[in-house]
C-alpha cells in the first residue's frame, strides 16, 4: 500500500460500493417522501418504489459487470505479461477473458512470434558460440584440475576469475568472491604498489606479503593486450620464509667467525713451522704461546663446527617438504603404491594428523615391506596412528613376531632409488628427526614397526572435495563502471546484491527475540552465483520456541554450539562488502540485525515495496504469492530456511528487472524513490 490510500482495485471496488449505497439510499428517501405526498396504491405504489431504486440497482449491476467482465480480465491480463516480462517462456495461466476474450488470438500470436524470434536468433548464435563453448569448457576442466592457486583481477582491481584450488587455499577467507576487491582479500599496501608498477608486457614480478598466518609467495603479471587485466598465482611461503629467517640467518651469522678462527689457527701454524728448528730461550715462550694460540683456535673451531653440524639438522628436521598429512590418507596411499589390486592395510583406530614428508614415508614404508617380506605376513597389516606428548606413533601391524633389530639396521643402509638423490632410508629417518623399531604387542600375537613423526595442532578430519564450481568467472565484471563511481549513479544490472534472510525465535524482535540462522546469496553483474554463499547457524542464547520450530524447522539442538550473533554478524559483514543488499519485507530482517554492534549502513532493496510499487492493484505480495506469479520454485525443503528463501529473493530480483527498466528505473536513485513510495508506516509495524 502507498501513503495516498488504498490500491485501485480496492478503491474502485469502494467507489462502486459507496455509490450503490447512496444511489440506494437516496431512492429509498425519495421513494419514501413521494409515497407519503401523494399516497398511490396498488401497481403505482409498486412502479414508484421500484423506480426509486432503480438508479442504485443499475449502478450496483453495472459495476458487477464491469468486474467481471473487464476489470478482473485486466488483472489477468496485466499478471500474465508481467511473468512473460520477466520470463518469456513462463507458462500461460491466465489467457484473456470477459469482454478482453478477442485479444486472446492476438496476444498468443505476439507471444508465439516472440518466441520464435528468441528461437531463431538463439539458433543463429549457436554456431558460432559453438567453439567458444568448447574453449570455455576446456578452460573451466584446466582450471578445475589446475594445482596452483590462481586469480584474475581488472583494472580496477576486481576479481573476475578464480579456480578451485584458490578457493581451498584462501579457505574461510570471505574476501575471495567474484566482483570483490583485490584488498577484500589481502590488504596489503605493498601489493597495491607492484600492481601500480607492473610492465604491460606481461613480465612477472614476485612479492612475499603477510596473509592471516601465513606469507604468501605472489607472482603477478599483467595479462597483454588486455585491459590492465592482471594475473595472480600463489603458492605458501611460511616454511621457506621462516628458514630464511631462522636456520639459515644463523647459518650465515656463523660464517664470519668460522673464517676468524680459521685465519687466526693458519697465522699461528705458520708462525710455528718458522720457529720449528730453533731452541733458544728466546724462541722457546714465543712457541709456547702460538701453541696455546692453535689449541684455543682448535677448541673454537671444533665448537662451531659442533654448532653448525646441529643447525644443519635442525634445518633438515624442519624441511620445507615436511607438510601435515591425515593418516587416513597417508595409509590409503600407502596401499595403492604396495599393491593397487588388493587392499593390504586396514587402517584402526581414531584418525588423526601429523607432519611429514609424504612421498619420502611412502617409499620408506615400500622399501621396508619389501626388504622384510620374510618377516612380515602376506595376509595383510593394519594401520594405526597413535598419541604421544609431543609426537605421534605411525604403527604397522601384523599377526607375527617383531622384526630382528640387525634385519632393521641392515635396512637403514638401503638407498630409496625411487627418491631424488637417491637418499638412503637413514637420510629419510634423520630427515623427520626419528627412528624405526619393532616391538611385540601386549597379546604375544600381534607385532609392529612403529615410527614416531611430529604432530601438529589440527583437528578434524580434511574437509571433502568440493564439486566441480558452477562459475569461477565472470569477465563482464572488467565491463561494470569503477567501484568508486557514485552509488546512487550505478546502473541496476551493475549492481553487486547481496540477497538475505533471517530465521529467528520469533515474530516479536523488539521483545527478545533474536536470530537462529542468517543466509545470503551474491548476485554480481545481474547473475546469481550459485556457491558464493553466506549460511551460518546462531546461537540465541534462549530457548526456540515450538511455535516458531514448526515454521522454520530448527530447534535448540540445531542450534547448539553455533557462535552468538555478534561473530556471526562480523563475518556476514565480511561478505557483504561493498554490495547493496537486498530482503523480502526487508523492515523485519534489518531489525534482526541491527544495533548488535555492527553497522549495515549501506542501501538496501526490498522486493516487497517494489512487487507493490509495480503492481498497485494486485493482491498478494508476499514470497509465496511472488514465487508463483512469476514462475520460481523453492526446492524440497528450502521453504522457511534463510539460505533457500534468500535465493529465491535474488530470483525475484532478477525476474523484477527487466520490468523496472521499461518503466525508465535504471539507476538505483531511480529504484530507492520508487521503493520509498510504496512503503506504508504498517509495513514497519509488522515487526
Amino acid at each position: 500500500m502507498t501513503q495516498r490510500g488504498l490500491p485501485k482495485r480496492q478503491r474502485l471496488i469502494g467507489l462502486w460500493l459507496l455509490l450503490s449505497g447512496i444511489s440506494l439510499l437516496g431512492g429509498a428517501i425519495f421513494a419514501a417522501w413521494l409515497d407519503a405526498q401523494f399516497a398511490p396504491t396498488g401497481v403505482t405504489r409498486i412502479a414508484l418504489w421500484l423506480g426509486s431504486f432503480s438508479g442504485g440497482a443499475t449502478i450496483f449491476l453495472v459495476g458487477l459487470l464491469l468486474e467481471r467482465m473487464l476489470f478482473t480480465p485486466l488483472r489477468h491480463l496485466q499478471v500474465q505479461l508481467a511473468r512473460l516480462v520477466a520470463n518469456p517462456d513462463a507458462r500461460d495461466e491466465h489467457p484473456p477473458e470477459g469482454w478482453l476474450k478477442g485479444l486472446g488470438p492476438d496476444l498468443c500470436r505476439v507471444r508465439d512470434s516472440w518466441r520464435t524470434d528468441r528461437s531463431l536468433l538463439a539458433t543463429a548464435h549457436a554456431e558460432g558460440a559453438r567453439s567458444a563453448a568448447r574453449i570455455r569448457q576446456e578452460l573451466e576442466t584446466l582450471l578445475q584440475v589446475l594445482e596452483t592457486p590462481l586469480l584474475l583481477c581488472d583494472h580496477h582491481r576486481r576479481l573476475m576469475l578464480f579456480n578451485q584450488a584458490a578457493e581451498d587455499f584462501f579457505d574461510g577467507n570471505n574476501g575471495l568472491g567474484l566482483g570483490k576487491r583485490l584488498e577484500a582479500l589481502l590488504p596489503v599496501a605493498s601489493l597495491q604498489q607492484v600492481l601500480d608498477q607492473l610492465p604491460d608486457d606481461g613480465s612477472p614480478r614476485e612479492l612475499l606479503a603477510p596473509c592471516d598466518d601465513r606469507w604468501l609467495k605472489i607472482i603477478l603479471r599483467r595479462v597483454p593486450g588486455s585491459d590492465r587485466e592482471t594475473l595472480l598465482t600463489f603458492s605458501d611461503a611460511t616454511a621457506s620464509w621462516s628458514s630464511e629467517m631462522g636456520v639459515r640467518a644463523e647459518l650465515a651469522d656463523m660464517l664470519t667467525p668460522l673464517r676468524q678462527h680459521t685465519a687466526s689457527l693458519t697465522s699461528a701454524a705458520d708462525a710455528l713451522i718458522q720457529l720449528r728448528n730453533q731452541n733458544d730461550a728466546s724462541t722457546s715462550s714465543l712457541r709456547q704461546r702460538f701453541e696455546r694460540v692453535i689449541q684455543e683456535e682448535c677448541t673454537t673451531l671444533g665448537d662451531n663446527v659442533a654448532k653448525i653440524g646441529q643447525l644443519l639438522d635442525d634445518l633438515q628436521h624442519q624441511g620445507e617438504r615436511l607438510t601435515p598429512m591425515w593418516s587416513n590418507d597417508f595409509w590409503q596411499a600407502l596401499d595403492e603404491r604396495l599393491d593397487p589390486a588388493h587392499r593390504l592395510i586396514t587402517p584402526v583406530g581414531m584418525p588423526a594428523w601429523f607432519k611429514g614428508d609424504a612421498p619420502a614415508l611412502i617409499a620408506l614404508f615400500d622399501s621396508l615391506v619389501k626388504h622384510l617380506s620374510a618377516h612380515l605376513p602376506d595376509s595383510g597389516f593394519e594401520g594405526e596412528l597413535c598419541l604421544g606428548n609431543k609426537r605421534v606413533y605411525l604403527d604397522l601391524i601384523w599377526r607375527g613376531k617383531a622384526i630382528p633389530e640387525h634385519e632393521l639396521a641392515e635396512w637403514r643402509q638401503q638407498p630409496l632409488t625411487s627418491l631424488p638423490l637417491n637418499p638412503s632410508v637413514a637420510d629419510v629417518l634423520r630427515q623427520h628427526a626419528s627412528d624405526i623399531w619393532s616391538l611385540a604387542d601386549d597379546d604375544s600375537v600381534h607385532a609392529r614397526l612403529r615410527l614416531p613423526l611430529p604432530a601438529i595442532e589440527r583437528v578434524g578430519a580434511p574437509r571433502e572435495t568440493a564439486p566441480p564450481r558452477p562459475e569461477f568467472h565472470d569477465f563482464g565484471i572488467a565491463d561494470l563502471p569503477p567501484p568508486d563511481e557514485a552509488l546512487a549513479s550505478r546502473a541496476l544490472r551493475s549492481l553487486e546484491v547481496v540477497a538475505f534472510d533471517t530465521e529467528t525465535t520469533g515474530l516479536e524482535l523488539r521483545r527478545g527475540d533474536t536470530v537462529i540462522s542468517l543466509g545470503a546469496c551474491r548476485v554480481v553483474n545481474a547473475r546469481l552465483l550459485a556457491s558464493e554463499v553466506f549460511d551460518q547457524k546462531v546461537d540465541p542464547q534462549r530457548p526456540i520456541p515450538p511455535a516458531s520450530t514448526a515454521i522454520h524447522g530448527l530447534t535448540d539442538a540445531d542450534v547448539a554450539g553455533a557462535p552468538p550473533l555478534d561473530i556471526v554478524l562480523t563475518r556476514f559483514r565480511d561478505y557483504v562488502g561493498d554490495a547493496v543488499l537486498l530482503a523480502h519485507n526487508a523492515a523485519f530482517d534489518l531489525l534482526a540485525i541491527s544495533h548488535k554492534g555492527v553497522a549495515f549502513d549501506i542501501p538496501v532493496i526490498d522486493t516487497l515495496l517494489l512487487s507493490r510499487a509495480l503492481d498497485e492493484a494486485l493482491d498478494g505480495h508476499d514470497l509465496d504469492s511472488l514465487a508463483q506469479r512469476y514462475d520460481l520454485a523453492f526446492p524440497p525443503g528450502t521453504r522457511h530456511t534463510a539460505l533457500g528463501d534468500a535465493r529465491v529473493t535474488a530470483e525475484l530480483w532478477l525476474a523484477l528487472l527487466p520490468r523496472l527498466e521499461a518503466r525508465g528505473v535504471d539507476t538505483l536513485e531511480q529504484l530507492l524513490a520508487l521503493q520509498a513510495n510504496a512503503f506504508d508506516r504498517q509495513d514497519a509495524s509488522a515487526v
